[in-house]
């Protein structure tokens, strides 16, 4: 299969750079646009490193098959490019009866996706695998890995270059006309490009660049602080591989886990908290400018409505690093609050459609020759290289 063809790709994220190099790879005249200085800079090189396996999700969701297949790509491109994946593995562990109830039921849908080698542990089994890990029951997936994925995102934009395409940076995207002379004329920096077809991967800015492009339905990006510790060196031996607990099915945030790194390291988190910049890492980020636009957007008030409650106890849990401790420490009993320094945080770019309710699913959109990305959360790194497939598989049909 080929195509040619000049494609504008906004965002050198995962998603972006792994759209571009198929793109690339087919034959298009492929040029990625980045407002920032470097690759994978927000969501894609400030996330947990993991791997999925496609445990969670729901089976036939964009999720669940973009996942599944993404996992095994991103394996195979590792190998190719001698990059370190490990697969250490992961134990979802319930603390109670009604937990053990919600495990079963992510065993159900882990068994429905595909997900190889999954078993149920009792607490005998959980404590052989894991020593200083406590739960009434856990789900082990021997399959999740970790990865450095601003590594792979290098390897990506390498492959990209390789085969003609074009990565620049400092371009920061302030104008999208669809119906342009010649095709989708584009304003980033301060130049005017002009291409056949453009794909919209701008995480945290997603909802504006395609509000540029004429696509203002929704769903509107609202951002969460994602906030770590990381274990001194000396204690990280307390986990073997990655501990997550039962998620809450109201939210699409997984809670606080501990995290190994490809590095040695092992972080413990993320909690989850409205952001007052999308992309404020740290709690001194402040934009009033994009505080007020996120309160534009009606999702957002109804959301707020709706979850006053638990954003209040996530706030009041991020203040303290002895409540956020003590979070994890319902898994690892012998975790000491002298046992951890705090680590960089991440901002998660969740979508929220006009009634409210949290976008689970990837969410692509279609604009005449504009493609947007409009919601692509965990799992996107690792799903990064399927959703480039579906994408750049609709595009090669009509290009």
């Amino acid at each position: 299969m080929s195509t040619s063809g000049r494609v504008g790709v906004v965002g050198a994220g995962l998603v972006g750079l792994a759209v571009a190099r198929r793109l690339a790879q087919l034959g298009a005249d492929v040029t990625v646009l980045e407002k920032e200085d470097d690759l994978a800079t927000h969501q894609s090189g400030h996330n947990s490193g993991v791997v999925h396996a496609g445990l969670y999700y729901q089976p036939g969701s964009l999720k669940a098959t973009l996942c599944r297949r993404g996992a095994a790509l991103l394996r195979e491109f590792c190998a190719e490019h001698s990059l370190e994946l490990r697969e250490i593995g992961k134990v979802v562990v319930a603390r109670d009866e009604a937990e053990r109830g919600r495990l079963a039921a992510i065993e159900e849908r882990a068994k429905a996706n595909g997900v190889p080698g999954v078993r149920w542990l009792e607490p005998a089994a959980l404590h052989e695998l894991e020593p200083n890990v406590t739960g009434v029951a856990a789900l082990h997936s021997p399959t999740t890995a970790i990865v450095d994925y601003r590594a792979v995102a290098r390897a990506m934009a390498d492959d990209v270059r390789a085969a003609g395409g074009r990565v620049l940076f400092a371009s920061p995207v302030t104008a999208v006309d669809p119906a342009g002379v010649g095709g989708v004329a584009l304003h980033a920096g301060a130049e005017w490009y002009r291409f056949d077809r453009v794909v919209l991967c701008a995480g945290l800015q997603s909802d504006v660049v395609a509000r540029l492009a004429g696509d203002d339905v929704g769903p509107a990006i609202v951002p969460f602080r994602g906030e770590y510790y990381r274990l001194v060196p000396e204690r990280a031996d307390l986990v073997r591989g990655l501990v997550y607990p039962v998620p809450d099915p109201a939210y699409p945030f997984l809670g606080v886990h501990l995290t190994p790194r490809v590095d040695g390291s092992v972080d413990i988190g993320p909690n989850a908290v409205l952001a007052a910049a999308r992309e404020g890492y740290r709690r001194r980020d402040v934009s009033l400018r994009e505080l007020a636009d996120v309160l534009r957007w009606p999702g957002a008030r109804r959301l707020f409505r709706q979850h006053w409650q638990a954003g209040a106890r996530e706030m009041r849990g991020s203040l303290s690093k002895r409540a956020f401790v003590a979070a994890a420490r319902a898994y690892v009993p012998d975790l000491r609050t002298l046992d951890v320094v705090r680590a960089p945080a991440g901002v998660r770019a969740q979508a929220v459609d006009a009634d409210g309710s949290l976008v689970d699913d990837f969410r692509i959109s279609q604009l005449g020759p504009v493609t947007a990305v409009r919601n692509a959360p965990s799992p996107a790194a690792t799903s990064s290289l399927a959703i480039a497939e579906h994408i750049v598989d609709r595009l090669v049909a009509v290009i």
